[in-house]
């Protein structure tokens, strides 16, 4: 498995991607942030991106070559591919890069227009909607069987044999003419592809006098790849299915109070939206009145609504269910929760996983193989095997449809983007193929304790002054004060608890000491509140202390100190309740070959108690973010593949480090999400398995496309050299192999991985 050290993957979480995820993967930069996207969704504008249309551009297979051509080319750090369009954004470093990209395209045989002077120019390079395209090609497959039709019944005269060549002729004009164009492109400049074969193939068809057969050829390679084209679309743009789930428009309160219907994409940060019960939610936001239950699945893949109360956060895209609310906009429209999870998709769908850039390559190699296998055929066999001119030079175009690698090449990409799409709609978001691929690998799993296993939302069951010349009260303060500077949960819980001690004090010089706790001045003493392994680095631990922090240990309680210069004042008793779906979820673990390890900078005692109750036999507590570091290595060394599941900053270090990070993405820091390279929308743990058992489906799926595409073409080489396979057979084969292995991969989106 493939180790990787950083991350900046930044669609999840909002912030502009970064190439620097790409190099630590082994990947070029080019590879990173391509996806498909349309003219009404484009990269974003600031993000300095530029359209161009390509017209010869509408297969994965001249994606690839793209790609290919842009790999060498330094500075290029995000690409995105709307084949239906033949639109390419690009976004270089420098003006330097982009006229390099520009060149090193055209020589790949392309021609860029900027889409802005292709529309001023009037050009009409751009390509007809799909339907449009069929009646066309149904044509030419209606001329391609009069065309047979005189071959077979008519007199064998020269008027029926120019009406056949006639009607051959302009079956090829209405359906190849974009294969010709391509084709006679990609020969100038020295490119094997499959629009140079089909068109060299049928040529030769042609000119030796089975032009019905030509035509045929030219017909049904025209509609397969339409066919195929739809199906890849399909896959794509699964997931941008859920955009559609968010309301156009928002009922927004005005300045003069009244409320009024407005499109989403002029509702400003901070606008209060009012949403009735058995609406969608049009926007992110906070509730500000109210309560009601909501629907979270098309964004979080959750199937029980969830209760949400003022102060809780809504997301575009899914359902109020039982009462009128109010929320505060929290995010524009193109930046809410649910357009950052489409784009993170789009981006993981085409960076190419390592079984994709294995089957490119050999793709490379194997069309010239068979290419001069076919010059060999037709210019050796008469000689060797006593076939006729005109039988070896069939034989050899058989083999020029045989040799195209359009099977092989797109046997890949769609089922790894049926499988991206497949694990949002669950509400896995993961950030490349390479890590779709590689889950299946992993012989380990390091588990963060609170917001991972437990619920991460504990509360304070005990608040125990130390000290008798204080009064509660004023320790209570102390406390609060220094606990609600913080956002950890335990910090959180502790201010909670406290809220009826009054009003927090001032606190100066407040800082984060991570892994240990918070510290700060307070009305001139300076004071911590801190875990016990700081109280003992501080030396203010007593055989006193120590008994009393065990009970509270013992009973699977986290505690935190406060301690002033004169030593501990207080202890503050905290207990988080584990997961529903954490004893599951860890079952089903074990069932699937995974060890679980829980890491955790909480103590050992309360580490095990946790464990115990959710069914991991290793804990390891009082672990410090470099302790976990240390912890995922050693796992590395003894298991082999090892993942990571956390949601603080302090989990940061370990989820780069582990083979795959698992980010908790609705409790979850930013710092988490950046670091990890898969997200888990809605905190389930059951989500950790469902991604492995996704994970070894898309595997089985490869296998299986790339034994078909390889196996049949196998069968029809042997029968051309051998046998008496015609170019209308090879030419099904070939596109019948494409689409088998599409429509295999678009199983996936319809698997269910729970």
């Amino acid at each position: 498995m493939t180790h990787k050290h950083t991350h900046s993957p930044a669609a999840a979480s909002g912030h502009e991607h970064a190439p620097a995820h790409a190099h630590a993967c082994g990947k070029s930069a080019c590879e990173t942030a391509s996806s498909p996207s349309s003219p009404a969704d484009p990269l974003p504008a600031d993000k300095g991106a530029l359209r161009f249309r390509i017209p010869t551009m509408d297969c994965a297979v001249e994606e690839s070559e793209i790609r290919r051509a842009l790999e060498p080319i330094a500075g290029v750090s995000a690409l995105r591919f709307d084949l239906s369009q033949r639109v390419l954004s690009l976004k270089a470093e420098a003006p330097p890069v982009l006229e390099a990209a520009m060149a090193a395209i055209r020589k790949a045989g392309f021609e860029p227009t900027p889409l802005d002077l292709a529309a001023n120019a009037g050009t009409d390079d751009g390509p007809a909607p799909i339907a449009s395209g069929l009646p066309r090609l149904l044509a030419s497959l209606l001329f391609a069987l009069l065309a047979e039709a005189f071959a077979f019944f008519a007199p064998d005269t020269r008027p029926f044999q120019l009406g056949a060549m006639a009607l051959a002729a302009i079956a090829i004009g209405l359906a190849g003419f974009d294969t010709y164009k391509k084709g006679f492109y990609a020969l100038r400049v020295g490119r094997l592809n499959i629009n140079a074969l089909m068109a060299v193939a049928v040529t030769g068809a042609f000119l030796i006098g089975q032009w019905p057969e030509a035509a045929m050829v030219m017909a049904l390679y025209a509609i397969a790849e339409l066919i195929e084209a739809r199906a890849v679309d399909k896959a794509r743009n699964a997931i941008k299915t859920l955009l559609a789930m968010a309301p156009e428009d928002a009922e927004v309160l005005q300045a003069d109070g009244g409320w009024l219907r407005q499109l989403t994409v002029t509702v400003a940060v901070g606008a209060t939206v009012r949403l009735r019960p058995g609406e969608r939610v049009p926007l992110d936001g906070v509730i500000t009145q109210g309560a009601s239950a909501i629907d979270q699945a098309p964004v979080t893949g959750e199937s029980v609504p969830v209760d949400k109360a003022v102060g809780d956060e809504v997301y575009a895209g899914t359902i109020n269910q039982t009462a009128a609310l109010e929320f505060r906009v929290s995010a524009l429209a193109s930046n809410s929760t649910l357009a950052r999870i489409i784009h993170a998709v789009e981006e993981a769908q085409s960076a190419r996983a390592p079984t994709q850039r294995f089957v490119d390559k050999f793709a490379a190699i194997y069309t010239p193989a068979v290419f001069v296998l076919a010059l060999a055929v037709a210019a050796f066999m008469p000689w060797l095997m006593g076939w006729t001119w005109l039988e070896a030079v069939y034989k050899a175009l058989v083999l020029l449809v045989i040799a195209c690698p359009c099977a092989l090449v797109i046997s890949t990409p769609v089922t790894i983007v049926s499988g991206l799409a497949a694990a949002a709609r669950r509400g896995i978001l993961i950030k490349g193929g390479v890590y779709l691929e590689q889950a299946r690998m992993l012989k380990a799993v390091a588990l963060d304790k609170t917001g991972t296993i437990t619920e991460g939302k504990p509360r304070l069951v005990e608040f125990q002054p130390i000290v008798a010349n204080m009064d509660r009260a004023a320790l209570a303060r102390l406390a609060l004060a220094l606990a609600s500077r913080s956002d950890h949960p335990v910090s959180k819980a502790i201010a909670q608890g406290l809220v009826s001690a009054g009003e927090a004090t001032a606190v100066q010089d407040f800082k984060a000491a991570a892994g240990r706790g918070v510290e700060g001045r307070i009305d001139g003493g300076n004071y911590v509140l801190g875990n016990h392994r700081w109280i003992e680095e501080r030396g203010q631990c007593s055989p006193a202390i120590e008994a009393a922090l065990r009970v509270h240990e013992e009973a699977g309680r986290t505690v935190t100190l406060l301690a002033g210069e004169q030593g501990v004042l207080a202890i503050c008793a905290v207990a988080d309740t584990i997961k529903p779906s954490s004893r599951q979820a860890v079952a089903e673990l074990i069932a699937l070959g995974v060890t679980p390890v829980m890491l955790t900078g909480d103590n050992s005692a309360t580490a095990q108690a946790i464990a115990a109750q959710a069914g991991i036999a290793e804990a390891r507590g009082n672990l410090l973010p470099e302790d976990k570091l240390a912890a995922i290595k050693e796992l590395q060394q003894r298991h082999g593949p090892t993942g990571m599941t956390g949601d603080g900053i302090n989990d940061a270090p370990a989820l780069a480090q582990a083979d795959i990070g698992f980010a908790m993405g609705g409790a979850g820091t930013h710092t988490a999400m950046e670091a990890a390279d898969v997200i888990v929308m809605n905190d389930d743990l059951q989500r950790l398995p469902e991604t492995i058992r996704l994970s070894r489906r898309t595997r089985s799926v490869l296998v299986q496309n790339i034994a078909l595409a390889l196996g049949i073409k196998g069968v029809f080489l042997l029968a051309a050299l051998f046998g008496n396979a015609s170019m209308w057979m090879a030419v099904f084969a070939d596109m019948g192999a494409s689409l088998l292995v599409v429509f295999n991969g678009l199983r996936l989106l319809r698997s269910k991985v729970s």
